[in-house]
């Protein structure tokens, strides 16, 4: 048996021309230049902080008052309860409240980069933590009446 195809042409393979040093660094500028452009897009929206709270707020992070204000920082913010910025909020948690009902107030810093009269430390809102239950409500919008957290 015979095999009457025609043999098939050598492959030929293509050199790529040497990379100069220019394009090289064009080349990693390029790349550069969006990836900062996207740091700074998710920095801004405040989905680093959102992401770092999911990942370090767990079930004992409750009873630890540090990372309850910063987790509730990061809510309050995100959740549009206050147009202030992360850093011109106060939170004051009051340590004689009982685990199921602990009181954290909001209010509104007026020091360093944060606008206002010195002179004044308005209360925004508070907060209730029950501890046990790890649940939180609000008085936002409705002075002394909480509801859940929107």
């Amino acid at each position: 048996m015979s095999n009457d195809a025609p043999p098939s042409p050598p492959r030929l393979s293509r050199r790529r021309a040497p990379v100069t040093l220019k394009q090289r660094i064009v080349r990693r500028v390029l790349m550069l230049i969006p990836m900062a452009a996207l740091v700074i897009l998710v920095g801004r929206m405040g989905w680093l902080d959102q992401a770092a709270d999911k990942l370090t707020f767990s079930r004992t992070s409750w009873f630890d008052n540090t990372a309850l204000v910063e987790h509730f920082r990061t809510v309050v913010t995100h959740n549009g309860m206050t147009a202030d910025a992360k850093d011109c909020l106060l939170f004051v948690v009051n340590g004689n409240d009982p685990a199921d009902a602990t009181r954290i107030q909001v209010m509104e810093k007026h020091s360093g980069k944060c606008p206002g009269d010195r002179n004044t430390l308005p209360l925004l809102f508070t907060l209730r933590i029950d501890r046990l239950d790890q649940k939180a409500l609000t008085d936002w919008k409705s002075p002394g009446m909480f509801h859940p957290l929107p």
